[in-house]
Protein backbone atom coordinates (compact mmCIF):
# COMPACT_ATOMS: atom_id res chain seq x y z
CA UNK A 1 0.00 0.00 0.00
CA UNK A 2 2.81 2.30 0.98
CA UNK A 3 4.62 1.59 -2.26
CA UNK A 4 1.48 2.45 -4.23
CA UNK A 5 1.24 5.84 -2.50
CA UNK A 6 4.89 6.57 -3.26
CA UNK A 7 4.34 5.68 -6.90
CA UNK A 8 1.34 8.03 -7.14
CA UNK A 9 3.31 10.87 -5.58
CA UNK A 10 6.14 10.24 -8.02
CA UNK A 11 3.77 10.35 -10.99
CA UNK A 12 2.26 13.65 -9.82
CA UNK A 13 5.74 15.11 -9.43
CA UNK A 14 6.63 14.11 -13.00
CA UNK A 15 3.49 15.82 -14.31
CA UNK A 16 4.34 19.01 -12.45
CA UNK A 17 7.89 19.02 -13.84
CA UNK A 18 6.58 18.47 -17.38
CA UNK A 19 4.14 21.34 -16.97
CA UNK A 20 6.90 23.63 -15.75
CA UNK A 21 9.36 22.77 -18.55
CA UNK A 22 7.24 22.21 -21.59
CA UNK A 23 3.90 23.82 -20.94
CA UNK A 24 4.76 27.44 -21.84
CA UNK A 25 3.18 29.11 -24.91
CA UNK A 26 5.29 28.82 -28.09
CA UNK A 27 7.30 31.91 -29.02
CA UNK A 28 5.47 34.21 -31.41
CA UNK A 29 6.63 34.24 -35.02
CA UNK A 30 8.88 37.19 -35.83
CA UNK A 31 7.15 39.84 -37.89
CA UNK A 32 8.13 40.31 -41.49
CA UNK A 33 10.41 43.32 -41.95
CA UNK A 34 8.48 46.33 -43.13
CA UNK A 35 9.56 48.43 -46.07
CA UNK A 36 11.32 51.67 -45.21
CA UNK A 37 9.02 54.69 -45.42
CA UNK A 38 9.25 56.76 -48.57
CA UNK A 39 11.76 59.56 -48.35
CA UNK A 40 9.90 62.86 -48.32
CA UNK A 41 11.37 65.50 -50.62
CA UNK A 42 11.30 68.93 -49.04
CA UNK A 43 9.82 71.26 -51.69
CA UNK A 44 11.78 74.13 -50.14
CA UNK A 45 15.08 72.44 -51.10
CA UNK A 46 14.13 70.35 -54.13
CA UNK A 47 16.41 70.77 -57.14
CA UNK A 48 15.84 70.47 -60.89
CA UNK A 49 17.95 69.16 -63.72
CA UNK A 50 17.09 70.32 -67.23
CA UNK A 51 18.91 69.59 -70.42
CA UNK A 52 18.84 68.65 -74.06
CA UNK A 53 20.06 65.72 -76.07
CA UNK A 54 21.63 66.17 -79.48
CA UNK A 55 22.96 63.97 -82.23
CA UNK A 56 26.29 64.66 -83.88
CA UNK A 57 27.12 63.22 -87.25
CA UNK A 58 25.17 61.79 -90.15
CA UNK A 59 22.75 59.06 -89.22
CA UNK A 60 21.64 56.50 -91.76
CA UNK A 61 18.61 57.66 -93.71
CA UNK A 62 15.50 56.10 -92.15
CA UNK A 63 13.32 53.80 -94.22
CA UNK A 64 9.57 53.92 -94.43
CA UNK A 65 7.67 51.20 -92.60
CA UNK A 66 6.11 48.66 -94.95
CA UNK A 67 2.56 48.11 -93.69
CA UNK A 68 1.29 46.27 -96.77
CA UNK A 69 0.46 43.24 -94.61
CA UNK A 70 -2.11 45.30 -92.68
CA UNK A 71 -4.15 47.48 -95.10
CA UNK A 72 -6.25 49.02 -92.31
CA UNK A 73 -3.12 50.41 -90.69
CA UNK A 74 -1.52 51.54 -93.93
CA UNK A 75 -4.67 53.42 -94.98
CA UNK A 76 -4.85 55.22 -91.63
CA UNK A 77 -1.62 57.02 -92.50
CA UNK A 78 -2.62 57.94 -96.03
CA UNK A 79 0.45 58.76 -98.09
CA UNK A 80 2.42 59.60 -94.94
CA UNK A 81 3.39 56.16 -93.70
CA UNK A 82 5.77 56.79 -90.78
CA UNK A 83 9.48 56.26 -90.93
CA UNK A 84 11.32 53.77 -88.78
CA UNK A 85 11.57 55.18 -85.26
CA UNK A 86 15.10 54.27 -84.18
CA UNK A 87 16.43 57.81 -84.67
CA UNK A 88 14.11 60.80 -84.41
CA UNK A 89 15.84 64.15 -84.73
CA UNK A 90 14.46 67.66 -84.66
CA UNK A 91 15.66 71.12 -85.56
CA UNK A 92 19.32 71.57 -84.67
CA UNK A 93 19.83 67.77 -84.65
CA UNK A 94 18.10 67.36 -81.31
CA UNK A 95 17.46 63.73 -80.41
CA UNK A 96 14.12 62.40 -79.14
CA UNK A 97 13.29 59.23 -77.21
CA UNK A 98 16.33 59.30 -74.94
CA UNK A 99 15.75 58.08 -71.38
CA UNK A 100 17.64 60.22 -68.84
CA UNK A 101 17.60 59.06 -65.22
CA UNK A 102 19.56 59.14 -61.97
CA UNK A 103 21.66 55.99 -62.03
CA UNK A 104 23.35 56.40 -58.65
CA UNK A 105 23.73 58.81 -55.74
CA UNK A 106 20.30 58.57 -54.15
CA UNK A 107 19.93 57.52 -50.52
CA UNK A 108 16.92 56.26 -48.61
CA UNK A 109 13.66 54.94 -49.94
CA UNK A 110 12.28 56.57 -53.07
CA UNK A 111 8.87 58.26 -53.13
CA UNK A 112 6.20 55.92 -54.43
CA UNK A 113 5.08 56.07 -58.03
CA UNK A 114 1.87 57.93 -58.78
CA UNK A 115 -0.42 58.00 -61.77
CA UNK A 116 -0.70 55.67 -64.75
CA UNK A 117 1.49 55.69 -67.85
CA UNK A 118 -0.41 55.09 -71.10
CA UNK A 119 0.73 53.34 -74.26
CA UNK A 120 -1.59 53.26 -77.27
CA UNK A 121 -1.48 51.44 -80.60
CA UNK A 122 -2.46 53.83 -83.38
CA UNK A 123 -2.01 52.97 -87.04
CA UNK A 124 0.02 49.91 -86.03
CA UNK A 125 2.56 52.05 -84.20
CA UNK A 126 3.20 52.19 -80.47
CA UNK A 127 2.52 55.69 -79.13
CA UNK A 128 4.71 56.88 -77.54
CA UNK A 129 7.67 54.97 -78.91
CA UNK A 130 9.59 55.15 -75.60
CA UNK A 131 8.15 55.50 -72.10
CA UNK A 132 9.75 55.50 -68.67
CA UNK A 133 7.99 54.26 -65.54
CA UNK A 134 8.84 53.62 -61.92
CA UNK A 135 8.98 50.08 -60.58
CA UNK A 136 5.45 48.84 -59.85
CA UNK A 137 3.90 51.87 -61.52
CA UNK A 138 0.72 51.11 -63.44
CA UNK A 139 0.94 50.94 -67.25
CA UNK A 140 -2.26 51.04 -69.32
CA UNK A 141 -1.94 49.64 -72.85
CA UNK A 142 -4.72 50.49 -75.30
CA UNK A 143 -5.58 49.34 -78.80
CA UNK A 144 -7.12 52.11 -80.90
CA UNK A 145 -6.71 50.19 -84.16
CA UNK A 146 -9.26 48.21 -86.17
CA UNK A 147 -7.18 45.09 -85.90
CA UNK A 148 -5.84 42.67 -83.30
CA UNK A 149 -2.45 43.33 -81.78
CA UNK A 150 -0.17 41.14 -79.74
CA UNK A 151 1.83 42.96 -77.05
CA UNK A 152 5.02 41.14 -76.18
CA UNK A 153 7.65 42.74 -73.90
CA UNK A 154 10.94 40.80 -73.83
CA UNK A 155 12.70 41.83 -70.60
CA UNK A 156 15.97 40.51 -69.26
CA UNK A 157 15.24 40.61 -65.51
CA UNK A 158 11.49 41.23 -65.30
CA UNK A 159 8.72 38.73 -66.02
CA UNK A 160 8.05 38.23 -69.72
CA UNK A 161 4.47 38.18 -70.93
CA UNK A 162 2.71 37.99 -74.27
CA UNK A 163 -0.96 38.92 -74.64
CA UNK A 164 -3.37 39.40 -77.52
CA UNK A 165 -5.51 42.54 -77.61
CA UNK A 166 -8.37 42.49 -80.15
CA UNK A 167 -10.05 45.57 -81.57
CA UNK A 168 -12.20 47.24 -78.92
CA UNK A 169 -10.74 45.20 -76.05
CA UNK A 170 -10.30 46.77 -72.63
CA UNK A 171 -6.88 48.27 -71.88
CA UNK A 172 -4.26 45.95 -70.41
CA UNK A 173 -3.01 46.97 -66.96
CA UNK A 174 0.59 45.94 -66.24
CA UNK A 175 3.52 46.66 -63.93
CA UNK A 176 7.20 45.74 -63.81
CA UNK A 177 8.80 45.00 -60.44
CA UNK A 178 12.51 45.38 -61.24
CA UNK A 179 14.62 48.20 -62.62
CA UNK A 180 15.51 47.63 -66.27
CA UNK A 181 16.55 50.20 -68.90
CA UNK A 182 15.08 49.37 -71.26
CA UNK A 183 12.62 46.57 -72.09
CA UNK A 184 11.98 45.97 -75.82
CA UNK A 185 8.33 45.59 -76.78
CA UNK A 186 7.16 43.97 -80.02
CA UNK A 187 3.98 42.81 -81.70
CA UNK A 188 4.12 39.25 -83.00
CA UNK A 189 1.34 40.04 -85.51
CA UNK A 190 2.98 43.17 -86.96
CA UNK A 191 6.78 42.77 -86.88
CA UNK A 192 7.52 46.43 -87.60
CA UNK A 193 5.90 47.48 -84.31
CA UNK A 194 8.60 48.14 -81.73
CA UNK A 195 8.84 50.24 -78.60
CA UNK A 196 10.69 50.40 -75.28
CA UNK A 197 9.69 50.62 -71.64
CA UNK A 198 12.38 51.90 -69.27
CA UNK A 199 11.79 50.83 -65.66
CA UNK A 200 13.54 52.91 -62.97
CA UNK A 201 13.50 52.32 -59.21
CA UNK A 202 12.63 55.94 -58.35
CA UNK A 203 10.76 58.89 -59.91
CA UNK A 204 13.84 60.85 -61.06
CA UNK A 205 13.76 60.23 -64.81
CA UNK A 206 12.55 61.73 -68.07
CA UNK A 207 12.35 60.99 -71.79
CA UNK A 208 13.60 63.61 -74.24
CA UNK A 209 10.85 65.11 -76.39
CA UNK A 210 10.79 65.99 -80.09
CA UNK A 211 13.05 68.97 -79.34
CA UNK A 212 15.50 66.84 -77.39
CA UNK A 213 14.53 68.49 -74.10
CA UNK A 214 14.08 66.80 -70.74
CA UNK A 215 13.45 67.85 -67.13
CA UNK A 216 13.95 65.93 -63.87
CA UNK A 217 12.11 67.64 -61.01
CA UNK A 218 11.88 67.43 -57.20
CA UNK A 219 15.38 66.01 -56.82
CA UNK A 220 16.93 66.08 -53.33
CA UNK A 221 20.16 68.13 -53.24
CA UNK A 222 23.21 65.96 -53.78
CA UNK A 223 25.74 64.53 -56.22
CA UNK A 224 24.44 62.11 -58.80
CA UNK A 225 25.40 60.04 -61.81
CA UNK A 226 22.98 60.62 -64.67
CA UNK A 227 22.65 58.09 -67.45
CA UNK A 228 21.21 58.80 -70.89
CA UNK A 229 20.05 55.75 -72.87
CA UNK A 230 19.12 55.50 -76.55
CA UNK A 231 17.94 52.37 -78.31
CA UNK A 232 20.47 52.68 -81.16
CA UNK A 233 23.35 54.73 -79.75
CA UNK A 234 23.68 53.05 -76.35
CA UNK A 235 24.22 54.97 -73.13
CA UNK A 236 26.50 57.53 -71.55
CA UNK A 237 26.86 58.99 -68.07
CA UNK A 238 27.52 62.37 -66.49
CA UNK A 239 28.24 63.54 -62.95
CA UNK A 240 25.94 66.30 -61.71
CA UNK A 241 25.81 68.05 -58.31
CA UNK A 242 22.80 70.15 -57.39
CA UNK A 243 22.39 72.37 -54.35
CA UNK A 244 19.15 73.19 -52.58
CA UNK A 245 16.61 74.84 -54.93
CA UNK A 246 19.20 74.85 -57.73
CA UNK A 247 18.31 74.31 -61.37
CA UNK A 248 21.22 72.91 -63.32
CA UNK A 249 21.72 72.08 -66.98
CA UNK A 250 22.96 68.69 -68.17
CA UNK A 251 23.32 68.25 -71.92
CA UNK A 252 24.16 65.01 -73.72
CA UNK A 253 25.49 64.47 -77.23
CA UNK A 254 25.38 61.13 -79.04
CA UNK A 255 27.61 60.51 -82.01
CA UNK A 256 27.16 58.29 -85.02
CA UNK A 257 29.41 55.26 -85.25
CA UNK A 258 30.74 53.53 -88.34
CA UNK A 259 27.90 51.02 -88.19
CA UNK A 260 25.11 53.63 -88.13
Amino acid sequence: MKSRNLFALFAVALLLVAAGCGGSEPAQKAEEPKAAPAAAVDPATAATITGSVKFEGAAAKPKRINMAAEPSCASSHGSHVPMTEEVITGEGNTLANVVVYVKSGLSGAAPAASGTVEIDQIGCVYVPHVVAVQTNQSISIKNSDKTTHNIHPTPGVNREWNESQPQGAAPLSKTFAREEVAIPVKCNVHPWMKSYIAVVGHPYFAVSDAKGAFTIKNLPPGSYTLEAWHEKFGSQTMQVTVAAKESKAADFTFKATSGD
